[in-house]
């Protein structure tokens, strides 16, 4: 049996011909997408992000992962994924399963990892690679001017068939490969021996490799992105998320806040879909007792006091507290460690930097200003896909 020992090195290399500081911009606001694809996949041990880069290391290490420095040869422009890989490999002897996940494909769920993984470590395969079915017909190209004719490749023009008469053809989409470690150091290729493919779905199979690329990348990830599922508890920081931080001082001593109705509404769109809301106040926060009992009413949701470090009172709190099924909405330094930790996390637009870095989804809405709302028809979404995933999972398994 192979060892069960599987590492995930991420290829996030300094720069690019076609992208400056390639891999490194936020998409709907995740810096590195697959690494959440990567941390919720159980069966691996660790990811690592493959760089040269000082800011993409940063990022990395705050996401959880941990970095493999490349070396300056296996650092240039016609550098390969290969070289790097082995010199991964050679670093950490006890892997013997790798796989290398690009960074530039937005799209990857863990279920994909599981599945391609099953295939060395149950079905024997030495190599197993990510494809995509493409309906595209193929002409020779002919060189400019050549007075040759082009001449069809994988069709016959008299004969030319419908989509839905043609299977297609399997095309490398780049997202990920795996490969035994004997495959990588002694043959040194990625694919050979016994190998196979995985066929991913053309929604979750798009790749980022010039500028154009962000904005096509950005409206699929909202909607066929990996961000976590089964939310059944969210978060919301007050000040600078439900709020947007200002208290006003009445002449008779009373404190008052402004609550968008847009907000407020998305929180009890929540409650009804069975999602438990609890409102973070900061013993710092202006709001006196009496007002955090009036947003209780008016919200309906629990309002708990945190301290400097509100990963440490939620924890103690709420225990046995499995943030994979957590949302958490925060806007300050303070929030880092729950933003990184929950399933789903998200900053509102005016959000400082060091937070925006290390959420899953950045708001377009500024704090007070429907910012709590967007989240909340985001965390739906995300439930609705997980449900509708489940539901397609039993129908698999009802059918093969």
């Amino acid at each position: 049996p192979r060892l069960p020992v599987r590492d995930f090195p991420m290829s996030a290399c300094q720069s690019s011909l076609c992208l400056p500081v390639r891999y490194f911009s936020h998409v709907c606001l995740s810096d590195i997408f697959p690494m959440s694809a990567g941390q919720r996949f159980s069966h691996i041990c660790l990811v690592w992000v493959s760089t040269d880069h000082d800011d993409i290391e940063r990022v990395a290490k705050s996401w959880g992962a941990k970095v493999h420095r490349r070396s300056k040869e296996v650092s240039r422009d016609c550098s390969t994924s290969l070289e790097t890989i082995q010199e991964f490999l050679k670093e950490n002897p006890e892997v013997s399963v790798v796989c290398n996940i690009q960074a530039t494909s937005p799209c990857l769920h863990p279920s994909h990892l599981q599945e391609a993984l099953k295939k060395i470590t149950e079905e024997g395969y030495d190599s197993v690679f990510s494809v995509v079915r493409r309906y595209q017909f193929r002409w020779t190209e002919v060189k400019k001017g050549c007075k040759e004719c082009t001449q069809p490749q994988n069709l016959n023009p008299a004969k030319r068939p419908r989509r839905q008469d043609w299977n297609g053809e399997l095309y490398e989409n780049g997202s990920f490969y795996f490969a035994t470690r004997d495959l990588v150091m002694i043959k040194g290729c990625l694919q050979g021996g016994k190998v196979t493919y995985f066929e991913m779905e053309p929604q979750h199979s798009v790749d980022i490799d010039v500028d154009i690329d962000w904005p096509v990348a950005e409206q699929r990830v909202l909607r066929f992105g990996y961000f976590g599922r089964g939310v059944t508890l969210m978060f919301c920081k007050v000040s600078g998320c439900l709020t947007n931080g200002k208290v006003f001082l009445s002449v008779c001593g009373e404190d008052m806040v402004s609550l968008h109705t847009r907000d407020t509404t998305g929180l009890r769109m929540l409650q009804k879909d069975g999602v438990e809301v609890v409102l973070l106040v900061s013993k710092d926060d202006l709001l006196t007792k009496s007002l955090s009992k009036k947003l209780e009413k008016v919200t309906g949701c629990e309002v708990f006091q945190v301290g400097e470090d509100p990963l440490k009172d939620v924890e103690t709190k709420f225990k046995n507290l499995e943030w994979k099924d957590v949302a958490y909405i925060g806007n300050d330094a303070a929030d880092v460690s729950c933003l990184s930790l929950a399933g789903l996390s998200a900053v509102p637009a005016d959000a400082p930097a060091c937070a925006a870095q290390v959420a899953k989804y950045t708001c377009k809405n500024v704090g007070g200003s429907g910012a709590v709302r967007e989240f909340a028809e985001h965390v739906m979404q995300q439930k609705e896909q997980a449900k509708a995933q489940m539901k397609q999972d039993r129908i698999d398994r009802n059918n093969f």
